[in-house]
């Protein structure tokens, strides 16, 4: 390729803020996917991943769309998403990274990923990386307004009220929040010059079990939430990062609800219910980590904040708030991970089953 602006590229950075920021910027949905950088010479192109890794082989359905739909010389940013019937998929997106072609080739179809462009850095000869970020939102508007899916153009807007608005209702579904950009900020590769405010759920989890910290402490606690019918406890993740005197004086108020294994609902079992969600599985979230724990009784509830929500578990780990020793356990459902899409979501991708 002879572009100018060569793959690899870092891409520009958002620093978490706590407030949606005023200011003379433009408002976007934090799309919940893969950030992808789209370079195209002519025939050729090439999608890079924030990391700087080549992503072309393994979204090979994109590769057609993306050639009709692109300016003949560009580099584009944006985010690789999957549709799904709840919203934006991250589970079936993480999954279309596999090494075998054949796999690859099945995912394709059966989870196709669609591109969400956001950003233009650079078109034919010219390098924008230096242009003011609202002379390239112009270029970006001007050169894929009129695209199709699989190819996106983010909504945007610099109504600061309006972007709350879509912070407010867009609460899941691959919508992970808002991004401010000022207007006048350049593109600058690995450096955080916009910004963006992330959702954060507040769940309130029965604690099934606890995993000790290597200092002997509690090093994490199992989080789970009930189906209302049948009553099903599932593990949805765990809540970590306690200080060193929070792990011990933790330890202690668990130890009166320490159990047998044996009639734990998380208990080794030859016929585990399928549908139940459970600790200790080989998973992306398990990292190679040991899966045992300490079972507890199930009496405590314990209210959690968290970001990421992902087929009914948590991306990430959660935050501890506090006890909830006013609330009973059998209320602690899975509803509360619920977020219906919004009606902007199908006016941009289109009905799941479209």
């Amino acid at each position: 390729m002879d572009l100018p602006v060569p793959s690899p590229l870092k891409p520009v950075l958002a620093r978490a803020v706590r407030e949606i920021p005023e200011g003379d910027l433009l408002y976007e949905p934090k799309w919940d996917g893969f950030r992808c950088l789209v370079f195209r010479d002519g025939d050729d192109l090439l999608l890079q991943s924030r990391n700087e890794r080549p992503l072309t082989r393994y979204f090979p359905e994109l590769v057609e769309p993306l050639l009709e739909q692109l300016p003949s010389r560009c580099v584009v940013d944006g985010e690789l998403v999957v549709v799904g019937p709840q919203g934006l998929d991250f589970d079936l997106l993480s999954a279309r990274i596999h090494p075998a072609a054949k796999r690859i080739a099945l995912m394709s179809g059966v989870a196709p990923a669609s591109f969400v462009a956001f950003d233009l850095v650079a078109l034919d000869d010219e390098d924008l990386r230096d242009a003011p970020f609202a002379t390239r939102r112009a270029l970006l508007v001007e050169h894929l307004s009129g695209v199709r899916a699989p190819v996106h153009l983010t909504p945007a807007t610099t109504d600061r009220d309006l972007a709350q608005h879509w912070f407010d209702r867009f609460l899941g579904a691959g919508f992970d929040g808002v991004v401010a950009k000022p207007l006048d900020g350049v593109y600058v590769p690995d450096k955080r010059v916009q910004f963006k405010v992330k959702h954060h759920h507040t769940v309130d989890c029965v604690v099934g079990g606890y995993r000790l910290h290597k200092d002997g402490g509690v090093g994490s606690l199992l989080l789970g939430l009930f189906d209302e019918s049948p009553p099903v406890l599932h593990h949805i993740g765990v809540c970590s990062a306690f200080s060193a005197a929070k792990r011990r004086t933790m330890l202690a108020e668990l130890e009166p609800h320490v159990v047998d294994e044996a009639g734990h609902p998380w208990a080794a079992d030859d016929d585990p219910d399928p549908d139940q969600q459970r600790p200790g599985g080989n998973h992306r979230w398990s990292g190679g980590r040991d899966p045992s724990f300490v079972p507890l009784d199930g009496s405590l509830v314990v209210e959690v904040t968290c970001e990421n929500v992902t087929s009914g578990r948590l991306r990430h780990p959660a935050r501890f708030q506090r006890w909830r020793t006013d609330r009973e356990p059998a209320t602690c459902t899975m509803d509360q991970l619920a977020a219906p899409a919004p009606p902007e979501f199908t006016e941009i991708f289109g009905s799941a089953d479209g």
